[in-house]
């Protein structure tokens, strides 16, 4: 994985340069920044009863600053640990009580941040490329419990997360030229659940698709070079 975050980091500053010099006949002004902070993660579906779990989130951005333009630009890639509660039992017979799950993922995004108040206020929308970790029960003696709304399906049994997704953000950016605060929501447009339906739950009565979408707000800190 770090490999691939490797190769993604260096496409995006060669993507920036291109940019660059695509447009040398007009001032322009590239920044990179370093950003971090806290997520709000949850996944919406119909299948499982969730909550959602705060995790960290960190990260690089490559900017082009376009003067004579009303936006700018800018490639982003960023790493977070989440976190969510799924509801589940001991046995069929118990009250079900929440399991926590962390999930890691790389995001890769191309923003493009709409000038409000010049470069001090901003609303970033974009496309986002998302490599998926599995999801994993944070308490191993949990991991035989029966999840909520199925017989036969545990926790340890969920860990295939579909590991490519493409998401969209859109977000708030304030501060200065040198430091930014970023609001920032994420949508799952695609089935993050879907590789679950490759599976084969062996006398499982609950035949119903899995299907649902990630749903992540990131509130971060930003330092600019």
């Amino acid at each position: 994985m770090k490999n691939k975050l490797v190769i993604l980091l260096v496409a995006l500053s060669v993507a920036s340069v291109t940019v660059a010099q695509a447009q040398q006949h007009i001032k322009t002004n590239n920044d990179i920044g370093l950003y971090g902070g806290f997520t709000q993660f949850d996944i919406t579906t119909d299948n499982f009863i969730t909550t959602s779990g705060q995790g960290w989130i960190g990260g690089l951005a490559a900017s082009v600053a376009l003067p004579h333009k009303w936006y700018n630009v800018s490639y982003t890639i960023q790493i977070a640990q989440n976190s969510m509660g799924i509801m589940a039992k001991p046995n069929l017979t118990s009250a079900q009580e929440e399991v926590d799950f962390n999930m890691i993922t790389a995001q890769v995004a191309f923003l493009v941040h709409l000038k409000v108040i010049q470069e001090y206020l901003t609303i970033d929308v974009g496309p986002m490329i998302q490599y998926t970790g599995d999801l994993e029960v944070e308490n191993e003696r949990q991991g035989s419990y029966i999840i909520e709304n199925y017989t036969r399906v545990t926790a340890k049994d969920i860990y295939k997360i579909s590991p490519f997704n493409i998401n969209g953000a859109v977000g708030v950016s304030a501060g200065f030229p040198s430091f930014k605060l970023r609001g920032q929501y994420i949508y799952g447009f695609t089935n993050i659940l879907n590789q679950l339906n490759d599976e084969k739950f062996a006398g499982e009565t609950n035949t119903s698709k899995f299907k649902g979408n990630q749903s992540m707000f990131a509130l971060t800190a930003m330092i600019i070079f």
